[in-house]
């Protein structure tokens, strides 16, 4: 039996919130899978990715392909998701053989509760005990023994006795992981500050116009996806007569379209933008525009974010404008739709690549150490050095509207830092129980989905970086930054009924007579070691990382007991031992040990 793709979680799409998918749930899910007799299972994704230039699909999905995978797109693990799963396959690698060898035998132990045992000639016995109750954690009786089983999880027992692991109960490390942000350093060392230079689009048709036509033509059939721009102009004449000139009640401008997004020019001033969303991509757009008597030029670049790349008769999806109309005129509405509109395909400097290195003296670019500031249409080009250290680099764009970026050349991608809707639905901790919806535990309501976007190491030169900017809408390019993705501080928490039968052990000499005991393993990166223990408690601690709290019980020793092992190194193991704390603590409760360290 094959499961080809487990989804580590969703995609991203530019306006909507975080999606998450806990490693407790994917850790279920698999071994759920493998209980009832799989051979054969994929992640999808195991290592993120980036959709650098414009390769997204969607439409919609992020410049970010990441998918919370146990590797991150920047090349980092994902912790505690990365090593949690790798328990996982280590203890269902110690089941193979025997499992490949047998069919099981399904034994029910409750209501919500079962056990799948595998056995060969042999003699060798393997069994995975499951609850799959969403909310109660169970006791349950197998072969004379009693195992406790926390909701919505999987025991596995290579020997049909000693538990190696149970999906429900993460004994691995979490890591913090920050973007940490420099500021960008000119390559030219004489100077002072950071030499911009700029040059600005005109709104509507440049050079000679591709075609005019009568009324509208479909977005992605015209341009064929060779760019995610394409203007619809037209002009219209307004009479001295019109009231709303006399007034200052201003018209509004009406318009429909299959999507994605849309900026609306007026006489070469940007009136306003709208878009659709990853679940809807028409969208209607409603303003009021200024005129002026005589020739009004109405131009409006539509763009693409992405091609449909699912569903049915996904080739067929088009986008663009079905409708443009101006309420407020003397005689009513006037429905531009069946004017004749002149179309150009792409922008100026994207069509004369000014953003590579052999093409950046096509135009003509205004130097200043003060580039102009929330202006459409305006490429930014700017020399700088690589960003100090070996850590990944993310480019810092939330202060920029939406647009391009290269790198020397090479294509950064869309950037959007379009924020989520406050009145969506997101969680401050994640559920891992019960069935996985991509919509189940979200987070960062309010929040741009996309801030940073990944820069290769690779990409940059010792120095003479030509970092090149396309803003479509507006932004404020001197608060752009490098930033430095680096693991800043880790945590562990684990409990005494945590399975202690020792996988190495089993790896070794095939039995579990070998046992440890429950403990705290922390790790630094390679460079760095544990400078400060900001937490220690052993007892009943509550809270996540970042926000660990004691509980009611709690040793007083805990904190030392960590200093003493893990201060200046670069990696610690704490056993939860009487040894090493106090014996007799709170009796009658099962005890946890939670520890946060930083790295430095």
């Amino acid at each position: 039996m094959l499961w080809l793709s487990i989804c580590s979680l969703w995609f991203q799409t530019f306006g909507a919130p975080n999606p998450h998918r806990p490693p407790e749930d994917i850790a279920f899910s698999v071994a759920r899978f493998f209980q009832k007799g799989g051979s054969v299972q994929n992640y999808y994704m195991y290592h993120g990715g980036t959709n650098f230039g414009r390769t997204s699909g969607g439409p919609f999905i992020t410049t970010s392909y990441d998918y919370e995978a146990p590797i991150d797109e920047y090349g980092l693990p994902r912790l505690p998701k990365w090593a949690h799963l790798r328990e996982l396959h280590r203890a269902i690698k110690l089941c193979e053989h025997t499992m490949l060898n047998s069919n099981p035998v399904n034994l029910s132990l409750g209501p919500s509760q079962e056990a799948d045992v595998f056995a060969d000639a042999s003699g060798a016995c393997v069994a995975f005990l499951a609850n799959t109750d969403e909310k109660n954690e169970k006791i349950v009786e197998f072969r004379n023994m009693s195992y406790h089983l926390p909701a919505w999880s999987v025991s596995i027992l290579p020997d049909c006795k000693n538990v190696v692991f149970n999906t429900a109960k993460v004994s691995s490390q979490t890591s913090v992981v920050e973007m940490v942000p420099e500021d960008m350093r000119p390559s030219d060392k004489v100077l002072k500050a950071l030499k911009w230079e700029s040059f600005v689009e005109n709104a509507g048709i440049w050079g000679n116009p591709d075609f005019v036509k009568k009324g509208f033509v479909d977005h992605i059939n015209t341009t064929q996806d060779t760019t995610d721009y394409l203007w619809y102009t037209t002009s219209i004449y307004v009479s001295e007569r019109e009231e709303f000139l006399k007034k200052g009640s201003w018209p509004i401008l009406l318009i429909e379209s299959k999507g994605h997004a849309l900026h609306a020019f007026v006489n070469q001033k940007l009136q306003g933008s709208a878009s659709g969303n990853g679940t809807h991509s028409p969208f209607k757009f409603k303003k009021s525009i200024s005129l002026r008597a005589g020739k009004n030029d109405i131009a409006l670049l539509s763009m693409t974010v992405g091609l449909q790349n699912a569903g049915p008769y996904y080739e067929w999806v088009g986008a663009g404008l079905t409708s443009v109309k101006i309420d407020g005129f003397n005689n009513g509405t006037l429905d531009l739709s069946t004017f004749n509109w002149t179309y150009k395909i792409g922008l100026q400097g994207e069509k004369l690549g000014i953003y590579k290195a052999d093409a950046v003296d096509k135009v003509h670019w205004v130097a200043s150490s003060k580039p102009p500031k929330y202006q459409p249409l305006t490429w930014y080009k700017v020399a700088v050095d690589p960003p100090a250290g070996d850590e990944p680099i993310g480019l810092d764009m939330l202060h920029m509207g939406k647009g391009l970026a290269w790198l020397n050349g090479e294509e950064i991608g869309r950037y959007w830092p379009r924020k989520s809707s406050i009145h969506e639905k997101c969680v401050q901790e994640c559920d891992y129980r019960g069935k996985f919806m991509p919509d189940k535990c979200r987070t960062g309501c309010g929040q741009p989905t996309q801030r940073w976007y990944h820069v290769p190491r690779s990409w940059f030169k010792p120095s003479g970086n030509i970092l090149v900017i396309f803003e479509e809408k507006g932004g404020d390019p001197t608060k752009i930054t490098f930033s430095r993705r680096k693991i800043s501080s880790v945590c562990a928490l684990v409990s005494e009924d945590y399975p202690v039968a020792n996988l190495e052990s089993f790896q070794k000499s095939g039995n579990g007579n070998s046992s440890s005991k429950a403990s705290v393993h922390l790790k630094c990166p390679k460079t760095s070691s544990i400078s400060i223990v900001k937490f220690a408690s052993f007892g009943s601690p509550t809270g996540a990382c970042g926000s660990y709290s004691q509980g009611e019980c709690h040793d007083p020793t805990s904190l030392p007991v960590v200093e003493k092992v893990c201060l200046n190194k670069n990696e610690c193991t704490v056993e939860v031992t009487e040894e090493n704390f106090t014996k007799g603590l709170c009796p009658g409760t099962t005890k946890k040990l939670a520890v946060e360290a930083v790295c430095t």
